[in-house]
């Protein structure tokens, strides 16, 4: 009797509020993804609905206590989402602010800026900073997060003397051209000189006097290595290629640790690429692509290339396909597959099947920053030579064979580490940059479902409105398909059990 009083408005009434309700989950749960790559639903169902029904709680100490190998892995998790300084970082004034200048968007994260920032503390400041007026004022300079400010800062610390860290400010963030900021670079250097040469007589009197030299070593090497990369950037680049020697060399007899963070030897391989001197290059590498060292996108590729060079002229995958790989090819190949499993983010930008932004300040070894800033320097040396990005284009989505699961189990390297779309997205503007993901993350199952949902109710309401004693007679043939089955067994126990006792059943 229910049944036959609703009328087809009920049903298009119905039909319409559950479209409309499954079609906003389905936009909320396709933001949420967006932005934070997992579905709300099976977050909010781990986090509370299964403790609740009994699962297993991650906060319990039973669950917590883990095995060594799992803390081993957990560590080396930890390292491999460390965030690194970018080697070949643009000059503020003259490169990000000009980029803000002619699109009006920003190149630089919040975050990234406050790295840079503490970065600056720990490069150019010290405990015994305050006893000198210059390096108290700068001290403050480095916190203040408005340019203006640190500007403003700078040129006073310069009214009381000449002070290397005030010079550096100024040429990083105030000069608007290349040649203006080499000019402050080289006040920088000449004060800097200066302040080194006097810590070092003094470095052995005290704990105090010896920070003021390992502050003034720092001062010194970031000078010369921005005078080398402003050679690089005006043409002058075998002068950078010797500024950038000299460095390396200076930074492996000092034993600071913080000098290694500059990691020059990566501005090397750039220089010596755009000579063409790839003996050079092959020297440095083999300095540098050590098992205990750090890899980078820099060393991987650059390694691939030299190997592509030897055969990509010649490469072809037909009669490769035919003949099977050489010697040389195949080593080539394989180091491609070694340079895509470190960091697979790559060959999209090399192969320019996804556009190029301005490089962060700060790179996630293996992730999307980092990717961007190798491609943005080292695109034009891929296309110098003939034949390597057909190459790469070919080989390169072979790597992803041999590790079906890269968050598991790597190849040549460990697993990959899951925490770089995190940290990419907070190091890269979101606003005009898709960050890259990988392993690229299948639509979770809730998304799927209320997209159906939503579709099959839209369908039926349409059809109920345009057609609705048709949809009568076809929702009134459903429910009774539907409930054949309960009618079928009730009839059964009505013809079984005795109808007193049935009536008394029915009355209960």
């Amino acid at each position: 009797m229910f049944l036959n009083t609703l009328t087809p408005k009920f049903y298009v009434a119905l039909t319409g509020t559950s479209s409309l309700i499954s079609g906003l989950i389905l936009i909320f749960e396709w933001w949420y993804f967006r932005k934070y790559g997992t579905s709300f639903i099976e977050q909010v169902s781990v986090s509370h609905l299964r403790p609740l029904l009994g699962g297993v709680d991650s906060s319990s100490p039973s669950s917590s206590s883990t095995s060594n190998g799992e803390a081993d892995s957990s560590r080396q998790s930890v390292s491999e989402c460390k965030v690194w300084r970018n080697p070949l970082n643009l000059f503020r004034g003259a490169e990000y602010n000009r980029y803000t200048w002619v699109t009006g968007r920003e190149p630089l994260t919040y975050y990234d800026m406050n790295l840079s920032a503490q970065d600056h503390q720990t490069f150019f400041t010290c405990d015994s900073d305050h006893l000198r007026p210059a390096d108290a004022i700068m001290q403050k300079a480095w916190r203040e997060r408005n340019p203006q400010a640190r500007i403003s800062a700078a040129h006073e610390a310069l009214e009381l003397e000449d002070c290397a860290t005030a010079y550096i400010l100024l040429a990083e963030e105030e000069a608007t051209t290349i040649m203006e900021a080499e000019r402050l670079f080289k006040q920088a250097l000449k004060a800097g000189e200066g302040c080194y040469r006097r810590s070092q007589q003094l470095q052995h009197h005290g704990t105090q006097y010896e920070a003021q030299h390992r502050r003034d070593t720092n001062v010194l090497v970031y000078i010369k290595r921005r005078l080398a990369m402003c050679s690089r950037k005006l043409g002058r680049t075998r002068e950078a290629v010797k500024m950038m020697r000299d460095l390396c060399v200076f930074q492996l007899m000092k034993e600071f640790p913080l000098l290694s963070m500059f990691n020059i030897h990566e501005n090397l391989l750039e220089s010596l690429l755009e000579l063409q001197n790839y003996a050079d290059v092959q020297a440095v590498l083999a300095k540098y692509d050590d098992i205990s060292l750090p890899k980078s996108a820099t060393i991987c590729y650059t390694a691939a290339l030299l190997k592509a060079r030897a055969v990509s002229d010649k490469f072809s995958p037909e009669a490769a396909s035919r003949r099977g790989l050489s010697t040389a090819e195949m080593n080539a190949v394989e180091a491609i597959h070694r340079a895509v499993e470190f960091n697979p983010h790559v060959p999209k930008y090399l192969l320019e099947m996804k556009s190029l932004i301005l490089p962060p300040e700060h790179i996630l070894k293996r992730g999307d920053s980092e990717a961007i800033a190798y491609a943005f320097f080292h695109l034009q040396h891929w296309k110098r030579i003939e034949g390597a990005l057909n190459l790469l284009h070919c080989t390169w989505e072979g790597t992803f064979r041999m590790i079906p699961y890269p968050l598991e189990k790597g190849h040549l390297f460990y697993p990959y580490p899951i925490c770089t779309e995190t940290a990419d997205r907070e190091l890269l503007p979101t606003v005009f940059h898709e960050v890259s993901v990988y392993p690229k993350k299948e639509l979770p199952f809730f998304i799927l479902f209320t997209a159906g949902l939503c579709s099959f109710t839209a369908m039926l309401a349409l059809l109920t409105h345009q057609f609705p004693e048709l949809m009568g007679v076809f929702a009134k043939a459903f429910l009774s398909t539907l409930f054949a089955p309960l009618n079928f067994i009730m009839e059964k126990v009505e013809s079984i059990l005795p109808s007193s006792l049935w009536h008394q059943l029915t009355r209960i």
